[in-house]
């Protein structure tokens, strides 16, 4: 299949089919005489395996890694779990920063009476502390 038909069954775009390929997540397709991707069965299947592991919101490198793994039927699975553990940690810490910005919105908005007045403590703290940063 070409690269529209091969995009439309892997759920993945066509430009980041020829990115993956580029950077060498996923193998080089076959061409025919006038250039054109072709791709079979396996590379639809690496490509569904690079979206659900995107989809899970691991990296390019940790995805070229899992990618490794899964097409090494002798790896211990016990690199694949530390992989997954240290992604777990790595998310679990990315959702305790949203949920404290989350909590800062949460007081600033409270904070700010949202009327015709021009005092408002929501950008009162932003200039505030953008002060802060040119200082450091």
């Amino acid at each position: 299949m070409n690269i529209g038909q091969a995009a439309k069954a892997s759920g993945v775009s066509a430009k980041m089919i020829r990115h993956y390929e580029s950077i060498g997540l996923i193998p080089a397709a076959t061409r025919t005489d006038a250039g054109y991707r072709l791709y079979g069965a396996r590379d639809i299947h690496t490509l569904n395996f690079v979206r659900h592991a995107r989809d899970l919101g691991f990296s390019l490198a940790q995805v070229g890694e899992l990618v490794g793994l899964w097409q090494d039927r002798a790896r211990p699975s016990r690199q694949v779990k530390a992989l997954a553990e240290a992604h777990i940690q790595a998310l679990e810490k990315k959702a305790q920063e949203l949920l404290a910005m989350k909590a800062t919105l949460e007081t600033l908005v409270h904070c700010c009476h949202g009327d015709d007045r021009p005092d408002c403590p929501i950008l009162e703290t932003l200039a505030r502390n953008m002060t802060g940063f040119a200082n450091n």
